[in-house]
């Protein structure tokens, strides 16, 4: 051992032991966790046990375990039994608890019984993060993320999975009723008698499952959405972008400030799609920063436009790109990013170059304008057949168009790659465009 380093003797006897403080540096991110929770008031918060009872056996503060919570939340410990862990061997926690080890009981008591307050938290440090002017500028970006929940997916059901399993069961007994009509044409033995015993446990325990799942039936149709998870009442089913694949949990949406990536706004909902979620998060977002307007940046999964319409009503500016939903890519004819609109004059040019102007408009019952544009030079143009594949083309009222919506509720909208053309209808709402981002016009 001359020639490596040595490590200190387990058996040495110190004269002065080591303090906790000397392990601990001075830019060291548990000393901001302790600062801060010493800095609020728990009581204002609403925390239990904030005020200590006369009687009884002493507790912990609650200063102690929102120490304990928010070093885990940051470290990606959430787990009560690893956060008890934790406390008896990590270096830092036993700085911060002042070497106070609580069982794994009291920790997730302490998370189930003040979500309330935690949330509360949360707020405080975007409001401290502001006031030190970490959220000084007014744009943030949305998503979401599917968490999977206690719950397993064979507890979950829906209308067609209820279906489904009620289908097999039956399927399941009809062939068991037939084995067993097989086995009465067959001569009495002791095998075949066994055998018969044998199916009529197992039809009678496929029927008791009907009956079960009869009445999670009833069950699930008083909720509004259709479907009961047995485990954790409040989780839902959601697709996944895994083809055929699901997980039974929450979408937590989570609006992120683009300078400092500090989380300003979250929730968690029961629906899988993000569609309906971008106003409701901009809100937050708005709110937690304290400002009129805001910058947010999002995904396809938010277009909507009327989420888009009520954003630009609040001054909320929103970049997402618009999805390409038309297969018309797929079968070699042109789409709507084929098509490029020219503002000033309101007319379209084709990938042949022709323009097309504008003929007539309608309005629809939702207030939507459907104008249609046309040319008089599809019917000899080389590329006719990628646009469309009807026979008549240009001004007369048989021929070919598509619609767009180009003004909804007296606010101006228009697409980056237009969608008009001597082509097959479709019916997108289109959304102002910027750098290949969809973005409303103010």
């Amino acid at each position: 051992m001359n020639r490596y380093i040595e490590g200190a003797d387990r058996n040495q006897v110190t004269l002065f032991p080591d303090r906790l403080e000397d392990w601990i540096d001075e830019d060291n991110p548990v000393r901001v966790i302790d600062a801060f929770v010493d800095g609020l008031d728990l009581i204002g918060l609403g925390f239990e046990r904030a005020i200590a009872a006369a009687t009884g056996r002493p507790g912990y503060h609650p200063a102690v375990l929102l120490k304990l919570y928010v070093y885990g939340y940051l470290n990606r410990v959430q787990s009560s039994r690893r956060l008890e862990r934790e406390a008896g061997r990590n270096v830092e926690v036993l700085w911060l608890l002042g070497r106070l080890a609580p069982d794994h009981k009291t920790i997730a008591d302490f998370r189930r019984d003040n979500g309330a307050a935690i949330r509360k938290v949360c707020a405080q440090f975007i409001e401290l993060c502001r006031r030190i002017g970490l959220l000084s500028v007014a744009s943030v970006a949305i998503d979401g993320s599917k968490f999977k929940a206690v719950n397993n997916r064979d507890r979950n059901f829906t209308k067609a999975k209820m279906a489904r399993r009620m289908q097999q069961i039956e399927d399941s007994v009809a062939r068991y009723l037939d084995q067993l009509d097989t086995a009465d044409r067959q001569a009495p033995t002791a095998a075949i008698s066994s055998r018969v015993e044998r199916l009529h446990e197992k039809i009678s325990r496929l029927r008791e499952e009907m009956v079960r799942l009869r009445a999670l039936e009833g069950q699930m149709q008083e909720e509004a959405d259709g479907q009961i998870s047995l485990t954790d009442p409040d989780a839902r089913s959601m697709a996944t972008s895994g083809r055929g694949s699901g997980v039974v949990g929450y979408n937590v949406q989570a609006a992120v400030e683009t300078d400092h990536h500090l989380i300003v706004a979250h929730d968690v909902v029961q629906t899988g799609s993000d569609r309906a979620q971008l106003v409701a998060m901009a809100q937050k977002a708005k709110q937690a920063l304290g400002v009129e307007e805001l910058d947010v940046v999002a995904d396809r999964g938010y277009f909507n436009s009327e989420q888009i319409l009520e954003c630009s009503r609040t001054d909320v500016t929103v970049t997402l790109p618009k999805p390409v939903t038309s297969g018309l890519t797929a079968k070699g004819q042109f789409g709507k990013h084929d098509f490029r609109y020219v503002a000033e004059h309101d007319e379209y040019i084709c990938p042949a170059g022709r323009t097309l102007s504008f003929v007539s408009h309608k309005r629809q019952s939702d207030g939507l304008n459907l104008r249609r544009y046309a040319t008089k030079g599809c019917r000899t143009c080389a590329l006719k057949t990628r646009c469309t594949q009807k026979a008549h083309t240009g001004w007369s009222p048989g021929g070919s168009t598509r619609r767009f919506w180009k003004r909804y509720s007296g606010v101006s909208m228009r697409t980056r790659k237009p969608c008009a053309s001597a082509a097959k209808r479709s019916s997108t709402r289109s959304a102002p465009s910027r750098c290949g981002w969809e973005r409303p016009i103010s």
